[in-house]
């Protein structure tokens, strides 16, 4: 799985960008197989706190989810829950047509 991540008004260190890749690759088996999909995380320091911005393309849709957190930690591990529930309802809906 492509994982894009982008910062927006800093730089993120190696183990911030370890921990993103680690938690958004789990999603990879969420996936129809032989559908690579391409993600993006876009991690902002806001005056709330940490946002995270989790993009993911796939044939014919995008899914969307965005987090707020204290930490980045906590606002990545939030939107990586959420898009799971997302992932497992955009599936189910495509095998129920």
């Amino acid at each position: 799985m492509e994982i894009k991540l982008k910062t927006l008004k800093f730089d993120a260190g190696e183990k911030l960008t370890a921990f993103v890749e680690k938690k958004v690759s789990r999603l990879e088996r969420f996936f129809l197989p032989g559908v690579p999909p391409q993600t993006e995380v876009t991690l902002e320091e806001v005056k709330e706190g940490k946002k995270v911005k989790l993009k993911i393309h796939l044939p014919g849709d995008e899914l969307i989810i965005e987090r707020v957190a204290d930490t980045f930690e906590n606002a990545v591990t939030g939107s990586v829950d959420a898009m799971k529930e997302k992932l497992t309802r955009t599936k189910e809906k495509d095998f129920d047509k």
